[in-house]
């Protein structure tokens, strides 16, 4: 991986030999000569590293950093002299990586770029790491959408959102008519094939607002931000339509269809979380008591 540097430093000779150095160990280097000529190279210059001298003309190195800081992604060490009047500490605090002192030889400098380097891409690799924990946590490794864990939290918020703000709240769960059937017929594979695609169509079918979970083994629970109960029909409607036209294919020559019952029903005021999911639930179920395949509202 070829790492890119720029270099700011206003006397000349020491911003040429540095960057001539570092050209040589295969970095990718620009220059400038001082901090806001620097902040323009770096809106079209994705740096990994800065590195800059504190004593400039204009604005210093330290602003500069923080600058930096505040609008980019990249590291930054500062070089100073051994007589300047500033501390590491002061370098850190202004949101610095590393701290050299001038004169240095190239091979410290070398040494000092590959550290920041390194453990800034420990810290990336750690941040991504976490993130895909946090998602794991909240999302059902079947179908890709949210958890029921998931569910609950977010139900809860958007309460909380709706008695703030008085705006609509509709809710929808699904579930899959005769799926103990499908799978005691196809098998348990087969079937999490079901879910599976039941959990793209959903996805497709919703609006950016929405999201969707998997509530239980076969149900799924779509919760609509901003939405009446008439535009959450509409949307049941949708989905409902498109699973009951997929074309599943069990095993060779064989073709299935499933279907889904769905309940929706819109917040009111005063109702909690429990509430509202059991009266959407009874719902669900008056459409499976009365044919299946169909939306029922309460």
């Amino acid at each position: 991986m070829t790492y890119s540097i720029l270099i700011v430093d206003d006397d000349i000779a020491i911003k040429e030999s540095v960057e001539e150095y570092l050209k040589i160990l295969s970095y990718e280097v620009k220059s400038a000569l001082n901090a806001r000529d620097a902040l323009t190279i770096l809106k079209t210059f994705d740096a990994d590293m800065v590195l800059t001298d504190i004593m400039m003309q204009g604005m210093d190195g330290l602003e500069l950093t923080k600058k930096i800081k505040a609008r980019f992604d990249t590291d930054v060490m500062v070089m100073t002299g051994y007589s300047a009047d500033y501390s590491y500490e002061e370098a850190v605090k202004a949101g610095a990586s590393d701290f050299i002192f001038k004169p240095f030889r190239f091979e410290e400098l070398d040494l000092r770029i590959k550290r920041v380097l390194r453990e800034s891409e420990f810290k990336k690799e750690r941040t991504l790491l976490l993130k895909e924990m946090e998602q794991l946590a909240i999302t059902d490794g079947l179908t890709g959408l949210y958890n029921s864990r998931q569910f609950f939290h977010q139900i809860k918020q958007e309460i909380k959102r709706y008695d703030r703000y008085s705006r609509s709240l509709s809710l929808m769960i699904l579930d899959i008519d005769f799926f103990k059937h499908y799978n005691d017929t196809w098998g348990h594979l087969e079937g999490d094939k079901v879910l599976m695609h039941i959990g793209r169509i959903i996805n497709d079918c919703m609006r950016s607002m929405d999201t969707a979970y998997r509530y239980g083994g076969e149900e799924f629970a779509i919760l609509l931000p901003e939405t009446d109960l008439k535009m959450a029909c509409v949307v049941g409607a949708r989905i409902k339509d498109n699973i009951a036209d997929e074309v599943f294919r069990p095993e060779p020559g064989k073709t299935q269809s499933v279907t889904v019952s769905i309940g929706a029903s819109e917040l009111v005021d005063g109702e909690d979380f429990t509430a509202f999911i059991k009266r959407t639930d009874k719902a669900m179920y008056k459409s499976k008591q009365t044919g299946r395949n169909k939306l029922t509202y309460s």
